[in-house]
């Protein structure tokens, strides 16, 4: 993991969150005492002044929770750092959590589970709680993710060996929800290993707005970085259903996946247009279908975002950025259109068949009494349609710049407003290059442009099998024998006395070995060995890990003096 104390942008927000979070547990704390109160007087004069001292409480978490949202659209501190034209895109911070001491609770199970003496398993103990602490401040890179895969996987191994499913073991987790600060606490590993997953998604988000959105690599990068969020958030959805925390419900996670493959699309469309849009009919076809379908995209990831329950947490300026993208981005294909209208002429070496083919794919309908081959041929109709792009596109400029002017949070970031600005621009001066007499005469509506990608854009889903993982806890044994869920005794010492070069009991399995065909009359019997009983020393070594031939070496090797084995049942 990154240094706690490292004083960057991001080191910065998340210290800030945590603040936050502390402020929010103090203000709802105070809030559920309050209210128990009101509950319990009927004494009207008390019961005022709670009143009161609720709407103090009340409008304290509603500035916290601004303050909180004002991190979460704290966008420019996670771009990357060239200087770039950009709209910004939007990251997940991480979850913040409490630290956890796992040291008791797991020494007095291994001691009465395991039956081990548990101070030998210290440093395995002081490794889980390291990798934990980690993961609390994980790099903005490839090995940041692998160290939280890494946590992730372990917890699956620390669940089987340590937490049985019929009681708690004392251990508590606490989560803050990303977008409330309000905390969730659970003794179960399901709180833990989601807010993990969650926490893996946040940092694909954080690298992929870290990309240089000026290089085609660095545009590669994002869009699988978002991917790959978004395949990491689905997981979440399908696998943890049950989660009480709101930021990992499956609806606000349905919203956050929808977000991320927007952003991709969104980097997509800027990947074809990197090297420069050519003002060529078919190239400023395919921009415009490219750049509809981002528009549409957002449109949808707006929809979602004011639907209820989400509605209630998602931050206000990120379904206000979401509007002001779908407004920009279908601003933007109406200018494509108009471009392709004003600009090229049908001239008599060019293939009319495929421009109109072409063009009659960017539409659903034409607009009343129009046709595609007369609209390319004739001038005056080519002007009056390519003026009602026009139009639309400034409608649809003017109206993102007007979201933008009216969230505050949204009007402070300066390279937004700049990208707006000079697009409105753009459209207004090439409306101005078209004569204006036959205005009057335009009546025109410009029809909806049918969006299209030839890049189509899905989840990645997490390949967790990539991060190899060594049990921390692997001297336990066999996880399929040495588990939680397992019961048995604690282990047996036996002498065994050879009679006449026999054992008197063969073996079986594969790690640890099992006694089989036991002789009832054999000295091991009388000495309390039992069928099916599991071999877990010979001479005082450790042989949970050995096979069936690997042990009866080790008897071969004792020679014809006893055999002191350590056997459960």
């Amino acid at each position: 993991g990154c240094n706690p104390l490292a004083e960057t942008g991001r080191s910065k927000l998340q210290n800030q969150r945590a603040l936050l979070n502390q402020q929010i547990l103090r203000a709802v704390r105070m809030r559920a005492g309050a209210e128990n109160l009101l509950r319990a007087t009927t004494n009207n004069k008390v019961r005022e002044q709670v009143l009161l001292e609720l709407s103090f409480v009340n409008s304290d978490l509603q500035i916290l929770k601004e303050e909180l949202e004002g991190l979460n659209i704290s966008v420019e501190v996670y771009q990357n750092t060239e200087e770039t034209f950009s709209i910004p895109l939007v990251p997940l911070g991480l979850k913040e959590t409490k630290e956890v001491d796992f040291t008791l609770p797991l020494k007095d199970f291994i001691l009465e589970h395991y039956s081990e003496d548990s101070s030998e398993y210290e440093d395995e103990i002081a490794d889980l709680m390291d990798l934990r602490q980690a993961c609390r401040t994980p790099s903005r890179d490839e090995a940041g993710i692998e160290m939280l895969i890494s946590y992730f996987l372990q917890l699956g191994y620390v669940e089987n060996r340590f937490f049985p499913p019929t009681r708690h073991m004392g251990v508590l987790f606490t989560w803050y929800d990303s977008f409330t600060g309000v905390p969730v606490c659970q003794q179960n590993l399901l709180l833990e290993k989601a807010s993990i997953l969650f926490n893996i998604g946040a940092l694909y988000t954080q690298i992929g707005t870290r990309c240089n959105r000026q290089t085609q690599a660095g545009l590669e990068n994002a869009v699988d970085a978002f991917q790959r969020a978004a395949g990491v958030l689905s997981y979440l959805k399908e696998t943890f259903t049950h989660t009480p925390s709101y930021d990992m419900s499956p609806a606000m996670l349905n919203v956050l996946v929808k977000m991320m493959l927007a952003q991709a699309q969104e980097c997509v469309f800027e990947q074809i247009g990197l090297p420069g849009i050519r003002n060529e009919f078919f190239t400023l076809v395919k921009m415009t279908q490219e750049v509809a379908k981002v528009g549409e995209v957002y449109m949808l990831v707006n929809t979602a975002m004011n639907q209820e329950p989400v509605k209630e947490n998602i931050p206000y300026s990120w379904s206000k950025l979401a509007q002001i993208k779908s407004d920009h981005y279908k601003a933007l294909a109406h200018y494509f259109i108009a471009t392709i209208l004003c600009d090229h002429e049908l001239q008599s070496g060019d293939d009319e068949d495929q421009q109109e083919k072409a063009f009659s794919q960017l539409y659903d309908y034409m607009p009343e009494g129009l046709m595609v081959l007369t609209v390319l041929k004739d001038k005056v109709q080519r002007k009056q349609l390519g003026k009602a792009h026009l139009r639309k596109a400034i409608v649809y400029h003017e109206e993102a710049l007007r979201v933008c002017g009216l969230c505050k949070k949204l009007r402070n970031i300066e390279v937004l407003q700049e990208v707006l600005t000079a697009a409105h621009k753009r459209s207004l001066l090439k409306y101005a290059q078209q004569e204006t007499e036959d205005d009057f005469l335009s009546l025109i509506q410009a029809p909806d442009i049918l969006p299209k990608t030839e890049h189509k854009i899905e989840t990645i889903a997490p390949q967790f099998s990539k991060v190899k993982v060594k049990d921390f806890f692997h001297r336990l044994g066999p996880l399929t024998v040495f588990s939680a869920k397992q019961r048995w005794t604690a282990p047996r010492t036996i002498h065994i006395h050879h009679e006449a070069g026999e054992l008197g009991f063969s073996l079986k399995g594969g790690s640890p070995v099992q006694i089989y065909c036991l002789d009832p009359v054999c000295s091991a019997a009388s000495m309390g060995l039992k069928e099916g009983d599991y071999i877990v020393s010979v001479g005082g070594l450790d042989c949970k890990w050995l096979g069936v031939n690997e042990v009866l070496e080790k008897f071969k090797s004792m020679g014809e003096q006893p055999i002191e084995i350590e056997v459960i049942s």
